[in-house]
């Protein structure tokens, strides 16, 4: 988190689970950073992270990286693939350089 401080950026997390569980979540790990409930989904479609599977209770969100400047343009986006998929912290570190 220490450099994405450094470089004046703002790291905030979209989930779409229940605000509950969520909340549960934060206070177990601490999270360093601020977290937006979306149950709706709206959010995760309006960026194209929302991976239909099957059921609707089996749907799930990619994880994906989105840098938004404060004019509200995307500067770099990744959206994976897998689950487990994320990209390298020093891309993003050079996406933000490059602003």
């Amino acid at each position: 988190m220490a450099a994405y401080t450094a470089r004046g950026v703002q790291v905030v997390g979209v989930v779409s689970q229940k605000a509950r569980a969520v909340r549960t979540y934060i206070e177990d790990t601490g999270l360093p950073f601020d977290i937006l409930i979306d149950e709706r989904r709206d959010v995760l479609r309006a960026y194209g992270v929302w991976h239909r599977v099957g059921l609707d209770a089996w749907n799930i969100a990619r994880p994906a990286v989105f840098l938004i400047d404060t004019d509200r343009r995307i500067r770099y986006s990744f959206i994976a693939d897998q689950q487990r998929q994320f990209p390298p912290q020093e891309e993003i570190l050079a996406a933000i350089d490059a602003r």
